[in-house]
């Protein structure tokens, strides 16, 4: 069936199903109203884009899809992305959107996705899918929806409208301010874009970080899936004393926001003051390219450290909840898993380590 894209545009071939009286699905990936819809909608985000889903399909062979209140010759003015998770080890699912920090439904009102929400619970046997899972900032499902809240997360975001002077002057004197000026003391050295070479000197950081947290490192392959996909729209930053980096962010840019997602660095040199000059150097040129808000990202509730790092910068903090249907049942037996892994991250090999992550992180997400 031929789409409408717009008027007097019509779209390749999609095969669009209509599932429901009222919904219609289709492949976010082929169908360009879906990128229409993300960049006209205000509660659009780096994770909506067409590059983040390229990503989660090509590292994860995770397949997008999206559902509309729309027909198919409608211009869209809603929808709701989701990927389908199929894994021998951790069973199937629909989650929106996985390794995702947040993705809002692209709707106008509650009632479009209380009919998505109806539609996805009536295919989940359909799709012999164990759970649904969404990750929305602001909307809640309804009571009759069915889904629960499962996890929450502290989540911030930092307003970049206000004069680099006057930000700086409302970060935290101690923990931000003279960490900065620190970092320039010391002279570190900066490098900034998405080269191979950074991509290493990022990586080893993020593993290395990741230890100190006893978790695996994601993939090396989805941090380069990343950059095919977004190209100029990710920047991998580093610092570093003389020769040695000590701390790198990876950062991606979609609209008037710039998102920090990834980060890592050596605990015995944070001293130097290398991640509060990282994040300085992204607030700058933000605004620089005339960007509005710096979007730090979820905290786990129990990593006191980042929360009050980010707090430290004046970020607005709020809370995400992420929603499941059927609920998520008690879990017994989960703590020796923990305890294991927690012991194999502190012994491994930075190889074994790199080995689990690319191993497990496809069955997780």
């Amino acid at each position: 069936m031929n789409i409408l894209v717009a008027p007097g545009e019509v779209s390749q071939s999609l095969n669009i199903e209509y599932l429901t009286p009222a919904v219609y699905q289709f492949d976010p990936l082929r169908d360009r109203r879906w990128t229409a819809l993300v960049e006209g909608h205000l509660g659009s985000s780096v994770f909506h884009t067409v590059n983040w889903l390229k990503a989660l399909q090509a590292v994860y062979r995770y397949e997008p899809v999206a559902i509309t209140t729309c027909p198919p010759e409608a211009i869209l003015t809603n929808g709701f992305v989701f990927c389908r998770i199929r894994s021998w080890l951790t069973g199937r699912r629909l989650v929106s959107l996985p390794f995702s920090d947040h993705c809002e439904p692209l709707i106008d009102d509650q009632d479009e996705l209380d009919a998505m929400l109806q539609y996805l619970k009536q295919s989940q046997k359909r799709w012999k899918s164990q759970y649904i899972e969404i990750r929305p900032v602001s909307y809640r499902p309804s009571s009759q929806s069915g889904l629960q809240e499962t996890l929450i997360y502290p989540f911030h975001r930092l307003d970049l409208r206000r004069s680099a002077q006057e930000l700086f002057h409302g970060f935290h004197k101690d923990c931000v301010q003279r960490k900065i000026r620190r970092a320039e003391r010391e002279g570190l050295k900066y490098e900034a874009g998405n080269s191979e070479v950074l991509l290493q000197k990022f990586y080893k950081l993020l593993v290395a970080t990741r230890r100190r947290q006893c978790l695996p490192p994601q993939p090396l392959a989805w941090f380069r899936g990343l950059i095919t996909a977004f190209g100029n729209d990710l920047t991998i930053r580093v610092a570093s004393k003389g020769d040695l980096p000590v701390a790198s962010i990876l950062t991606l840019r979609h609209k008037k926001s710039v998102v920090y997602k990834y980060g890592g660095s050596i605990a015995s040199l944070n001293k130097f003051g290398g991640m509060a000059f990282l994040f300085w150097k992204t607030i700058q040129e933000a605004k620089d390219e005339g960007l509005e808000e710096l979007d730090m990202g979820r905290s786990n509730a129990d990593n006191a450290g980042l929360v009050a790092f980010k707090e430290h910068w004046r970020a607005v903090g709020t809370t995400l909840s992420y929603w499941r249907y059927p609920p998520r049942p008690p879990a017994p037996g989960r703590a020796w898993r923990k305890h294991l892994l927690r012991h194999f991250a502190q012994v491994a090999p930075d190889f074994a380590l790199e080995a689990v992550g690319a191993l497990l992180y496809r069955h997780i997400g």
